[in-house]
């Protein structure tokens, strides 16, 4: 993409048009985004460990009632909360498209001889395994999907779980994508960053589009050696609670609940996200 591509930009963006996601399946980027995962110094990435430690005492105790339980992770980053659970005596499997939190993982539980298994991976396209009690999409990661690979991604769930399994998602309130497309737009300059090595100039634009209730982000980074730029895309989709409701019920989920957050109350330093818990319906 060259200077004069941005320029003529199409405007307002067509959602996931222009890409899924930030490939964070890039190798390199990958590698950046695990320090980011790593670092205590802000909630961007992963959150901070006494928060994820929050988490996953409620999911334990509240959800779980303290009984060992087979947990499948979908998008599971580098194993923060798996590893968390199986110290506690579940076990775990992991899946997640970045090869570098998926590498750290793995040595993880290998190091801390954990029962996790990980792999790495595209949940829409990945086989997920059987009779699992638990399966956890959290983060806000089932926004980033489009409504039909969203609705895919229940089914392969509901076929995972097993009886009386639980779905645990944890996703954006709408008030929170809408937010987040009506953000002004931004720049800055970086001298080393999530994107690059070397000096970049950082240039963010965001849209809002009321029909379809959806927020497509842009992301320019133009190197600072050779005006090369780069484009990024991440669209969100976002649904009111009866919307999360029946987009649950209809694919076999029963005993929809809804929580502030993953310690089950308010959070205000999570607020954009709330907690969503169902079973599968027996027999399906």
């Amino acid at each position: 993409m060259t200077i004069t591509d941005l320029i003529n930009r199409s405007m307002p963006p067509k959602p996931w048009d222009e890409g899924d996601n930030i490939p964070w399946d890039d190798p390199q980027l990958s590698e950046r985004m695990l320090q980011e995962h790593l670092c205590q110094d802000h909630d961007a990435a992963s959150r901070r460990f006494e928060k994820i430690d929050q988490h996953v005492d409620w999911i334990h105790q509240h959800l779980l009632s303290c009984q060992p339980t087979r947990i499948h992770d979908l998008c599971c980053g580098p194993g923060f909360y798996t590893s968390r659970l199986a110290r506690l005596g579940h076990e775990c499997v992991g899946i997640d498209y970045s090869p570098a939190s998926i590498r750290y993982a793995i040595a993880q539980a290998s190091e801390q001889n954990l029962s996790c298994r990980y792999y790495l991976g595209d949940i829409r396209g990945a086989d997920y395994g059987t009779n699992y009690g638990l399966a956890m999409l959290i983060f806000g990661e089932f926004n980033v999907f489009s409504p039909e690979d969203a609705k895919h991604i229940l089914k392969k769930i509901l076929a995972a779980l097993a009886q009386n399994g639980l779905l645990l998602l944890e996703a954006h309130t709408l008030a929170a994508v809408r937010k987040k497309g009506q953000e002004e737009n931004c720049w800055h300059c970086v001298d080393q960053g999530l994107f690059s090595d070397h000096p970049y100039l950082f240039l963010e634009e965001g849209f809002w589009e009321p029909q379809g209730k959806t927020t497509t982000k842009r992301y320019y980074i133009i190197d600072a050696r050779t005006g090369k730029v780069q484009r990024h895309a991440q669209s969100l989709q976002a649904y009111t609670k009866s919307e999360y409701r029946s987009i649950l019920e209809d694919h076999g989920f029963v005993h929809v609940e809804f929580f502030p957050s993953l310690i089950g109350e308010e959070d205000a330093s999570q607020s954009d996200l709330i907690a969503i818990v169902a079973a599968k319906e027996a027999g399906k």
